[in-house]
């Protein structure tokens, strides 16, 4: 009985990730035989998600995935996590409030004089609604509802420089750096080596960080040899830091530029994939 109830729910998944992947990329996507990135992340959401990949996912889990494996120094600080945010806010200005259950869903308060009331409220829109539903992310849905507040770090009232590994069999091969989040939003994929593969526009390159070599390893370290995860790090002050690994990058509806190298990135999926698969093959 539990089958046959389940079969309706996964067509109307199947339905509507359809419809959103068309709106985005202008086609279907292969969901029987994906062979695109784009295509493998739509497959990954109707395929569902293991605990481990929840856990990596849940904003507090993840940072004492992260305290074991590479130290508390990757972290940054948890001020408070709960349910509620407090009437007042008790904690030194500027900080970062964010949902531990969901993306962008976040606040930056700068300052003590902030409209504490709209943070407050648009927290608590965050928790009355399970993320992930309307593009069908179902790992979301397991991770428990909640809050969280972070020192901001970097230098503010501008946003540092996101670098997000992209990490195929345990091993990186992309990082996308986001720009400018807090304004004019862009990003710019390079190869592991730094060679930018993404289209030239009126961007220079920018700069690797300092520290990138300890930041591929530390991507792998984290990814624990899974087919693909993407891993979030920051630099600041030449120190790296963790910010949070997703398992859907872009819900699979950001296109690329050019648009080759969605069949590249999902080619490294694939053959990760059957990497994973090989060691089983031979037991069998």
């Amino acid at each position: 009985m539990p089958a046959l109830a389940s079969r309706p729910t996964r067509a109307r998944a199947r339905w509507r990730i359809c419809l959103t992947y068309w709106w985005r990329h202008g086609r279907l996507p292969a969901l029987d035989d994906p062979r695109t990135f784009t295509e493998l992340v739509q497959a990954r959401k109707l395929d569902g998600a293991d605990c481990d990949m929840v856990r990596m996912a849940d904003k507090v889990i993840a940072k004492r995935i992260v305290t074991e494996r590479l130290g508390r120094d990757w972290i940054i600080p948890t001020l408070w996590h709960g349910t509620e945010l407090p009437a007042v806010a008790p904690w030194p200005t500027p900080f970062v409030v964010k949902a531990r259950h969901g993306c962008n869903q976040s606040v930056f308060v700068f300052d003590e004089h902030g409209d504490w009331a709209s943070v407050r409220r648009r927290a608590a829109g965050w928790m009355r609604s399970a993320y992930g539903h309307w593009l069908d992310e179902p790992l979301y849905a397991d991770i428990p509802r909640g809050l969280l507040v972070e020192p901001f770090v970097g230098a503010p009232p501008v946003l540092p420089v996101d670098y997000k590994f992209y990490v195929f069999g345990g091993c990186v091969r992309y990082v996308q750096v986001h720009l400018d989040r807090g304004g004019r939003h862009r990003w710019v994929l390079f190869d592991s080596q730094w060679r930018r593969i993404s289209t030239a526009n009126a961007d220079p390159d920018p700069a690797p960080p300092q520290t990138l070599g300890t930041m591929i390893l530390a991507a792998e370290r984290l990814s624990d040899g899974r087919d693909f995860v993407r891993v979030d790090l920051y630099e600041i002050g030449g120190r790296p830091l963790f910010g949070e690994m997703t398992f859907y990058p872009g819900s699979g509806l950001d296109p690329f530029s050019p648009a080759s190298l969605d069949a590249e990135l999902g080619a490294h999926w694939l053959r990760a994939r059957q990497a994973s698969l090989e060691p089983l093959r031979a037991v069998a």
